[in-house]
């Protein structure tokens, strides 16, 4: 079903928690929260996710947003455990962590679009207005987020 390998499928069903326990921690917390259990499961699921890409992954561009995310992960993590980062910290690890969710949704919002639904996707082609629109309304939200998420940092730590 949809030209998904069973390693394929342990990579799709392993990351895809990571999409609604970031939603949840987004909306809840106003970033993603690494030291709770949504965050410690972020983590796994999208360690799950990064790690398997090696495997099933066709194109070289899948390795280098693996790569990437496996690195942003962490920093996000463990810049809380970095002595002299401690003033930026905070910063650092949502601005890490956010870039991670957005470097989820991009393959997910592309993969999606090229293989659902099954037999007939929405899009077939990489310069699909559909597809292109779509990866640009994530950049869209991913600039405004971020501004939102350090404002709100700027502002708490102004108390």
């Amino acid at each position: 079903m949809f030209g998904i390998s069973p390693l394929g499928w342990l990579h799709t069903l392993g990351s895809l928690p990571a999409i609604p326990l970031a939603l949840y921690m987004l909306l809840r917390y106003g970033r993603i929260t690494p030291r709770n259990g949504a965050g410690i499961a972020y983590l796994v699921s999208m360690l799950i996710g990064a790690v398997t890409v090696f495997v099933v992954a066709h194109q070289p561009a899948s390795y280098g947003i693996a790569a990437a995310t496996l690195l942003l992960l962490l920093t996000g993590y463990s810049v809380a455990h970095v002595p002299f980062a401690a003033r930026a910290s905070s910063y650092i690890e949502t601005i890490c962590l956010s870039l991670s969710v957005f470097l989820l949704m991009v393959p997910t919002v592309s993969e999606t679009l090229r293989r659902v639904p099954d037999g007939h996707p929405l899009v077939t082609d990489p310069t699909s207005p559909l597809l292109l629109g779509a990866l640009a309304s994530l950049g869209v939200m991913l600039l405004v987020g971020l501004a939102l998420q350090i404002m709100g940092l700027r502002k708490k730590s102004r108390r």
